[in-house]
């Protein structure tokens, strides 16, 4: 079976870098897929991709050896089956609460005994090579979000769970969980605190730290602070950011287009 190069990673105490996939585009996730991130995520929970779309992103990624993740809408065993059948190698479930939910999510990614997922492994099988549903235990990753107050305060618990790989950090409804409003990257030292408590929980349990990030600045600081599983960016958010800087620059920044004058 193809090995899972980032869960190996984790595993063995290495950071990973990715990024966010939310426009269901082959040709965007191709170009992505070759720039060497160490995974992409399929983004079905907020980015605008259905079960077909998904299906034709992770064919994409496939032309290169990064890891491909999917973030499911919500925690329901159908969906997630789905995807790692379509040959996604781990799968991100958002709004993880309880143990309880936590054990959900792992019961649909594993095969018995392990777990409840069905067999047919349909396109995984021709990603992953024939022994697929003999390996697929130990190479899917069953990442949680945690990003609610309930979350936090069953963090040990939910981290207790065996077959919970990561823990990922939704800034923005962290933030929400907080009493704060939704900014993405956040500096407020409580926000920030509570990021570093999910941290040395996942620490304690051996599971690898996620965070998602919207910039280069964020991404290098919980790199620092030991988070393996950082988010650079989005497909989107590269196109608009740069887009962005060089109408600026091609304006001279007054609004205005530059207009060379005629010879």
């Amino acid at each position: 079976m193809r090995p899972n190069t980032t869960l190996r990673a984790w595993r063995a105490g290495k950071q990973t870098i990715g990024a966010w996939l939310s426009a269901p585009d082959t040709h965007t996730t191709e170009v992505m897929s070759h720039v060497g991130f160490d995974w992409l995520c399929v983004d079905m929970q907020h980015g605008m991709i259905g079960v077909e779309s998904a299906m034709h992103m992770l064919r994409a990624i496939s032309t290169t050896e990064t890891t491909p993740f999917v973030r499911v809408p919500w925690n329901e065993p159908w969906i997630v089956m789905k995807m790692l059948d379509a040959g996604a190698y781990g799968v991100v479930v958002p709004l993880v609460n309880t143990k309880e939910e936590a054990e959900r999510a792992v019961w649909a990614a594993k095969y018995p005994p392990a777990g409840g997922r069905s067999s047919g492994p349909a396109r995984a099988t021709l990603y992953a090579g024939s022994d697929y549903q003999a390996g697929a235990n130990e190479e899917v990753a069953v990442v949680v979000m945690i990003e609610t107050p309930e979350g936090i305060a069953n963090l040990d618990e939910i981290l207790s769970v065996p077959g919970v790989d990561a823990a990922y950090v939704g800034p923005s409804d962290l933030a929400y969980a907080l009493g704060m409003q939704p900014t993405g990257d956040n500096a407020d030292p409580k926000h920030q605190q509570v990021c570093m408590d999910i941290l040395e929980a996942c620490k304690r349990h051996g599971v690898a730290p996620g965070m998602h990030t919207g910039s280069l600045e964020y991404s290098e600081k919980w790199l620092e602070a030991g988070f393996q599983m950082v988010t650079l960016g989005s497909d989107v958010g590269f196109m608009r950011a740069k887009a962005a800087a060089d109408l600026a620059a091609a304006r001279g920044d007054t609004g205005t287009p530059k207009v060379e004058p005629e010879a």
